[in-house]
């Protein structure tokens, strides 16, 4: 399986986060197809079909992230 880079994952996270704050406060159509193609652009990224478990997958390959104690889990 082909690997995204680190930076990429980082902003996707990034963006899915902001969009999802977006979508609960205004919830327009256009937040939430963006939102709908992070998601699948993170999903696609990390070989996942779960939003919850890509961002989690994203989050292990970040530099600094120790998968060992789930530090980035509990953020």
């Amino acid at each position: 399986m082909l690997m995204a880079h680190p930076a990429v994952l980082g902003n996707l996270v990034q963006q899915y986060e902001a969009l999802r704050i977006l979508h609960a406060e205004k919830g327009s159509r256009e937040v939430h197809q963006r939102m709908d193609d992070v998601a699948y652009t993170l999903c696609l990224s990390t070989g996942t079909s779960d939003i919850d478990a890509a961002v989690i997958a994203a989050r292990y390959q970040l530099p600094g992230a120790r998968p060992e104690d789930d530090s980035l889990l509990t953020t």
